[in-house]
């Protein structure tokens, strides 16, 4: 048996990415796609937790329509971390 060549693993994730990307093209509209390729720009595991939850929730049956940007910024909310108040008493 021989080891995985490099270059089959480098077309299976290709192909996975293209696959994720048809996904993405079903569940989303134009405008929250393009917020969620900003977003995966900038924060790369937030993004990833998002594309987790629509594949989950399609594949599930909770997920049969289209989400507009609004939906899909529910979403973000729900998911995003909370930030952390620093609050400084200063006497």
């Amino acid at each position: 048996m021989s080891a995985p060549q490099p270059h089959d693993e480098e077309a299976k994730k290709r192909e996975a990415d293209a696959m994720r990307q048809r996904v993405l093209t079903m569940l989303l509209d134009t405008q929250a796609r393009q917020r969620l390729m900003n977003i995966r720009m900038v924060k790369p595991e937030l993004a990833a937790a998002v594309e987790n939850y629509l594949f989950n929730a399609a594949s599930s049956g909770r997920l049969n329509r289209v989400l507009s940007d609004d939906e899909l910024k529910q979403i973000l909310l729900s998911i995003q971390q909370p930030k952390k108040d620093f609050k400084f008493d200063r006497r």
